[in-house]
């Protein structure tokens, strides 16, 4: 079903049916199709889109299977697909004796990049998408874009940081050898997107800054005073954020400023394997430092904050006494996600495109 001009441009054969209704009409719509066509599942991207998230109540109601997709857990070359939806509302096991049990037996995850793309074929594929719901909104009138921001200043703002991109990342590369090199502790906090569903919708915060606040508030109070905190922006953040700017106004205010650090560019993961510890509201970039055997507490609600892999302490005790996770249990939680809610496959290749398409028919 098509719900926008975008939608149509990906894919407008005879099998596809155009719903050009309201939102509020959306659900009596969906609900007399899945009757008139013996629907017996509805599957979506992105589970809490507005539309998706009426379409899993017209499936809970009339008792249908309803599963998300969505970028990976192992990425990359991986693609979630579960039941019902993500992060608070996933059904995977949080209790690591299920997890040990479950994943005994099963095969190494499959960690071979094999659908390899150029940054160009992401970015052409979201910008296609998203302009053709602004520039041909008269074919879909009534379609609502949940977009946090416009795509035009959106994408328009991308330009000046892909064309400083290369000066970035070597600043970066310095500044991280400099943290690294003065042996003193230090944390990393990774942003995320504040345009991400899973933040807007499955975390406490309405805004990142109020999570960094309340870091950087714990971090002064209890860290040892020695240690640093480093944030790093998220390498697709669009600049219209002024992280630099509320980041240091936050460290001013809690009398930090010299021991607060903020990366844009740079390798993530050489960052979190020498770190004293990982903080992130539910990014999946949690499951990188839980393999960089980096200690990780989780803010808001994410399907790897499980006892024995990241710190369930509060967040006041974690700064002296982190728990690193169980390398075992790690590679239990890889094995069983791989198993059972990953299939390995790409959206932005032909051929990543069919295998994933492959299994996630088989799974489903």
């Amino acid at each position: 079903i098509n719900l926008c001009p975008g939608d149509w441009l990906f894919r407008h054969d005879r099998r596809c049916t155009s719903y050009r209704g309201s939102l509020g009409d959306w659900q009596s719509w969906l609900k007399t199709f899945c009757l008139d066509n013996s629907v017996t599942d509805i599957v979506y991207y992105a589970d809490r889109m507005p539309y998706h998230v009426a379409a899993a109540e017209v499936g809970a109601d009339l008792g249908l299977t309803c599963t998300a997709y969505e970028f990976g857990y192992l990425r990359p070359d991986w693609i979630t697909l579960e039941r019902n939806g993500m992060s608070a509302h996933s059904r995977f096991p949080n209790d690591p004796d299920r997890i040990r049990a479950a994943a005994e037996g099963l095969p190494e995850p499959d960690r071979r990049r094999l659908y390899t793309y150029p940054f160009y074929a992401e970015a052409v594929n979201e910008v296609t998408f998203n302009m053709s719901n602004v520039l041909f909104k008269l074919f879909f009138p009534k379609f609502v874009r949940d977009k946090l921001y416009h795509p035009l200043p959106d994408y328009l703002s991308n330009i000046p940081r892909l064309l400083l991109a290369k000066r970035r990342n070597r600043n970066a590369a310095h500044l991280i050898d400099d943290v690294i090199a003065a042996g003193c502790p230090y944390f990393v906090f990774p942003l995320q997107l504040q345009s991400d569903y899973q933040l807007r919708y499955n975390s406490p915060y309405d805004h990142i800054a109020d999570a960094a606040e309340e870091v950087i508030r714990s971090f002064a109070k209890v860290a040892p005073v020695a240690a640093h905190l480093v944030f790093k922006l998220h390498p697709l953040d669009n600049g219209i954020e002024p992280w630099r700017k509320i980041l240091r106004k936050l460290a001013r205010k809690y009398g930090v400023k010299k021991r607060v650090y903020v990366i844009d560019g740079g390798n993530l993961d050489r960052l979190l394997r020498n770190a004293a510890g990982a903080l992130t509201i539910n990014s999946t970039t949690g499951i990188h430092a839980l393999r960089a055997k980096c200690p990780t507490k989780v803010l808001g609600i994410a399907l790897y904050d499980i006892a024995g892999l990241t710190c369930q302490k509060p967040l006041d005790e974690f700064w002296k006494d982190g728990t690193r996770p169980d390398n075992n249990l790690v590679e239990d939680l890889e094995r069983l996600l791989a198993r059972t809610i990953q299939v390995k496959g790409c959206f932005y290749t032909d051929q990543g495109r069919r295998a994933g398409a492959r299994d996630m028919a088989r799974k489903l």
